[in-house]
């Protein structure tokens, strides 16, 4: 069975990369090779990329016609929009639209075989992964800033979630890889 990884960027006090914090400029401002090559590589693990309809909209205009390191995976690597308005996904390859329960396409996708799924973006999408609680690992990407303003990743829980650090990776210009998996799991 198929894990499902959240992997995102955040601030050190926990603040996403939607909205206008400030925090999308740190990110691409950021300029480490290493850090870059690990992330390609990382990306390639990547079964398939999930994603709400905002964040994929945004993707799905750049990532096709991108020269970035990144963009031969993000364009090779299927994809799985959550959406239930989303009529049509042509104008990025490998994508495919889940407009059903997120709790049963997620387990669905899960029993298929294949690499690991990657929730690639998108505060509220991965906001309602973590409440749902289908996250099997968190793969955070801390950037070197403190914005005090924006979305957080996390949203309020009804209970404290204990996670349990499998892996921490320092790259040279401060990004820190942080990988948790709930405890249990």
């Amino acid at each position: 069975m198929r894990k499902l990884i959240l992997g995102f960027y955040v601030s050190v006090d926990g603040k996403s990369a939607d909205g206008d914090n400030g925090i999308r400029d740190i990110m691409m401002s950021i300029d480490d090779e290493e850090q870059e090559k690990y992330f390609v590589k990382r990306l390639w693990e990547a079964g398939a990329f999930l994603m709400g309809r905002n964040t994929w909209e945004i993707m799905a205009s750049y990532w096709p016609t991108s020269d970035h390191p990144s963009a031969k995976a993000m364009n090779e690597i299927p994809k799985v929009v959550f959406s239930r308005t989303l009529k049509n996904a042509d104008e990025w390859a490998e994508t495919r639209i889940a407009s059903g329960d997120t709790a049963e396409e997620i387990a669905k996708l899960k029993a298929e075989p294949g690499k690991d799924l990657v929730a690639a973006g998108g505060t509220q999408f991965s906001q309602s992964l973590i409440k749902l609680g289908l996250v099997d690992e968190y793969r955070l990407w801390v950037l070197p800033a403190i914005t005090g303003k924006g979305a957080p990743l996390v949203p309020e829980l009804d209970e404290a979630v204990k996670l349990r650090l499998v892996k921490s990776t320092a790259f040279p210009l401060g990004i820190l890889e942080l990988v948790y998996v709930p405890e249990g799991k």
